[in-house]
């Protein structure tokens, strides 16, 4: 079995190659090999550093490119599996991190802001950067590599830590503040009325991460961390439930 990373480099050079029209004939021939051996060397991916730079300049390419053009030609991520959800949530710091960096903060921020060396802080990333959640660029730049709608797995590790440990402690407010806001209402509706929420809603989600991507643009400092809860159920309290002649 391929390494991913060697793989997706074998399908960027031989579409790279096709878009040249090089042939393996041609690349035998500029590699000093046999045809068998470079048809070979491409069904098994056994190569060398130095033969991927060899490859690499058949294009034009340093080495450094041809992986930047592979990472750019995956597609997004659109979600973590179950596991890499549990190694998030196993390592708080790491899960820290991660948020950070899909809020698209830098290196430099989240270390002014919490306490981690700058080691470990880099050790988080890379191991992000394994998942596919980020690439580390040149200076130790984050690039995100998620789709826009990119989101936690729904009965999953991440949402459970945050149902457990986030949602008492998001609650934890009199939301009294000029930024706070807590809006709780109750009615009676419809399978339409339903059904129309339920558009209103998707509506919001998508204008909240549209601001968000517009706020981007604005310096770190003037950007703070914001949580928008959106919530609705079929949901009487129990203790009005408990009064029914016929228990629900």
């Amino acid at each position: 079995m391929l390494d991913t990373s060697v793989t997706q480099l074998m399908t960027t050079i031989k579409r790279g190659l096709k878009a040249r029209g090089k042939t393996y004939r041609d690349v035998a021939a500029a590699l000093r090999l046999s045809e068998p051996t470079v048809k070979r060397m491409f069904s098994q991916g056994n190569l060398t550093v130095a033969r991927l730079a060899e490859l690499a300049g058949l294009l034009d390419l340093s080495l450094a490119e041809l992986t930047r053009q592979a990472e750019e030609s995956q597609l997004p991520l659109e979600r973590l599996t179950q596991e890499q959800e549990r190694e998030l949530v196993g390592n708080t710091c790491l899960l820290l991190v991660a948020i950070c960096a899909l809020n698209h903060w830098s290196l430099a921020n989240i270390l002014d802001k919490y306490r981690l060396g700058e080691a470990e802080c880099l050790t988080h990333l890379l191991a992000l950067e394994k998942m596919r959640l980020i690439s580390l660029l040149p200076g130790n730049r984050i690039r995100l590599r998620v789709a826009r709608h990119f989101e936690w797995l729904p009965d999953g590790p991440i949402r459970r830590y945050f149902q457990t440990q986030g949602l008492g402690d998001f609650m934890d407010s009199l939301f009294d503040q000029s930024a706070e806001q807590l809006v709780f209402v109750h009615g009676m509706l419809s399978e339409q009325a339903y059904a129309q929420l339920q558009g209103k809603l998707a509506r919001l989600h998508r204008e909240f991460a549209e601001l968000h991507e517009e706020s981007l643009k604005q310096p770190f400092a003037q950007r703070r961390g914001t949580g928008l809860l959106l919530a609705y159920r079929d949901w009487e309290p129990q203790a009005f439930a408990s009064l029914r002649k016929t228990q629900r």
